[in-house]
C-alpha cells in the first residue's frame, strides 16, 4: 500500500513539476517580451452553471460596461474536474487570468510560485474590507495569493423527534458531549447519533477536530505536532467510538453524501453540515424537515468553529494582470458577494455584506433556514480556517486518516498510529 501510494505521490510532484517548469517560463518576470495587454479575461468558476448563469452573466456585463476594452469570457468547470484541468491548462500555457478554487488546493501551487502575489497590488483599505481570519487563509509564507470570496460554516442540524426518543434534552456543543449523546442514541433506539467521514478524500472535518480539540496539527516548521497525549486522545477519541459500535460502519469508505442519507432516512440524530443543506432535507426528506431544528456547530476545548473558503486566484502567466486583479476584486466586493449569497445560501467574506439584515435579522417566527443563516453569520465573526496553510495539506490528511483507519480496525494500537502518521508525514 506505501509502494502504491509512493507512486501516486510522484505522479503528482511529476504533474506539479510540469506545472512549476510551465510558471517558470511564462511568468511574467521571465518573459518581459510576451507580456502584451489583452482585452480578455478569462474567468474559471467551479459548477456554477446552469442555477447561477444569468447572476454571472449580469455581472459580466455591468464590469464590461465600467471598463470598456474589457471582455469577460466565462467558463464553467465541473466540480471534480478544476484540479485536473487548471494543471492541464497551466502546463499547456492556456491557464485562465482568474480562477475559483478552494485555499487548499491553491496553496498547494501558491508554494510552487503558481499565482500572482496579489500584496503590492491590493490597496490596504481594500483588504479591509475582507474578515480578517478569512484572509490569512489565502497567504502563505506570508504572502497573498488569492482573495476570498464565498463561504460555508458547519451547524449542528438534529431531529427533535429522534433525540427526545433517545431521551437527549438538548444537542451536544463538544466533542465530549457527543460522544455521550452518541451511547444514548444507540442504546435506546438502536440509530446512531451521527456519521463522520474516514475517507481521505473526502471532508477534512475528523482532520479540522485536532485543531478543534486543542491539537497543533504541524509546528512552525511544518512538522508533525501531534505525536503527544493530546493528539493520542484524539486518536483514542475516534477509534473508541468506531470500536464501540456508535459509528455507522461504512464511515471508513464513504463520503459526508452518505451523512446526508442517513440523516434524511433518520438513522442519525445529528448532521454537521452547511445552512445550505436544509434545502435538500426539505425536498427530499419533509417528514425529518419537520423535526429538524439547529445549533451551533459542535467543538472541543478551545470552542473554534470552522469555516470553508472558497477563493479566486490569479495565474502569474496572465497577460493582463490589471484587468484581472479588478475583475477578481469586483466579482468579490461586498454589494456583489451579498446579493450571490442570497442566491446560492452562502456567506459572504466581506464585513459590510456579513452585516446586512440578510443576516441579522431572524424574526421570532422564521423558517429554520433563516435561522441558521443568522446563526452563522454569528459564528462568521469568530470562525477561522482550522487547517494550517501548508502546500501539502490534502497529503496530511491522507496520512492521519490511513492511520486512523488502521487504529480503528485494530489493525495498529493509537500510539502506533500516531507515531507511524508523524513520522510518515516528517519523512516525506
Amino acid at each position: 500500500m506505501n509502494r502504491i501510494r509512493t507512486w501516486k505521490r510522484l505522479g503528482i510532484f511529476a504533474v506539479l513539476g510540469l506545472m512549476l517548469s510551465w510558471v517558470i517560463s511564462c511568468s511574467p518576470a521571465n518573459s518581459p517580451d510576451t507580456a502584451a495587454e489583452s482585452s480578455e479575461v478569462e474567468f474559471w468558476t467551479m459548477q456554477l452553471q446552469p442555477q447561477f448563469t444569468d447572476y454571472f452573466n449580469e455581472r459580466i456585463a455591468e464590469f464590461e460596461t465600467q471598463n470598456p476594452g474589457i471582455t469577460v469570457r466565462w467558463v464553467d468547470v465541473p466540480w471534480g474536474d478544476m484540479q485536473s484541468k487548471i494543471l492541464t491548462a497551466a502546463s499547456a500555457g492556456t491557464a485562465p487570468d482568474v480562477v475559483n478554487l478552494n485555499p487548499d488546493f491553491a496553496a498547494q501551487l501558491a508554494g510552487r510560485n503558481a499565482w500572482l502575489t496579489l500584496d503590492d497590488r491590493i490597496p490596504e483599505a481594500t483588504r479591509q474590507q475582507y474578515l480578517p481570519n478569512i484572509w490569512e487563509a489565502n497567504t502563505l509564507n506570508g504572502e497573498t495569493f488569492g482573495i476570498p470570496w464565498y463561504l460555508t460554516t458547519r451547524l449542528t442540524i438534529y431531529n427533535q423527534e429522534l433525540m427526545q426518543q433517545a431521551g437527549v434534552e438538548s444537542p451536544p456543543s463538544t466533542y465530549e458531549e457527543l460522544a455521550e449523546v452518541a451511547r444514548q442514541v444507540h442504546e435506546t433506539t438502536g440509530k446512531y447519533a451521527f456519521f463522520a467521514t474516514f475517507v481521505p478524500t473526502d471532508s477534512a472535518d475528523v482532520l479540522q477536530s485536532f485543531t478543534q480539540m486543542g491539537v497543533p496539527l504541524l509546528d512552525q516548521d511544518g512538522m508533525a505536532a501531534f505525536d503527544n497525549p493530546e493528539g493520542r486522545a484524539v486518536f483514542q477519541y475516534w477509534t473508541d467510538l468506531y470500536q464501540e459500535g456508535l459509528l455507522p460502519r461504512e464511515a471508513l469508505t464513504q463520503g459526508h453524501r452518505r451523512g446526508i442519507e442517513l440523516y434524511q432516512t433518520g438513522e442519525t440524530a445529528i448532521l454537521t453540515s452547511g445552512p445550505q443543506f436544509l434545502k435538500t432535507i426539505e425536498a427530499n426528506a419533509p417528514a425529518i424537515a419537520q423535526q429538524t431544528a439547529i445549533a451551533p456547530e459542535i467543538s472541543g476545548s478551545t470552542g473554534k468553529k470552522g469555516v470553508a473558503v472558497m477563493n479566486v486566484v490569479i495565474p502569474r502567466s496572465t497577460d493582463n494582470p490589471d484587468a484581472a486583479v479588478d475583475f477578481a476584486l469586483f466579482i468579490t466586493n461586498g454589494a456583489n458577494q451579498l446579493e450571490f449569497a442570497k442566491a446560492a445560501d452562502v456567506l459572504p467574506s466581506t464585513t459590510e455584506a456579513l452585516e446586512d439584515s440578510y443576516f441579522t435579522d431572524a424574526a421570532n417566527a422564521a423558517t429554520t433556514l433563516e435561522q441558521a443563516r443568522a446563526l452563522s453569520a454569528v459564528q462568521m465573526q469568530e470562525a477561522e480556517v482550522l487547517l494550517p496553510p501548508h502546500e501539502d495539506i490534502k497529503e496530511l490528511q491522507q496520512i492521519v486518516y490511513d492511520n486512523l483507519q488502521a487504529a480503528m480496525l485494530g489493525d495498529k494500537t493509537v500510539d502506533e498510529a500516531v507515531t507511524d502518521a508523524a513520522t510518515e508525514w516528517n519523512e516525506r
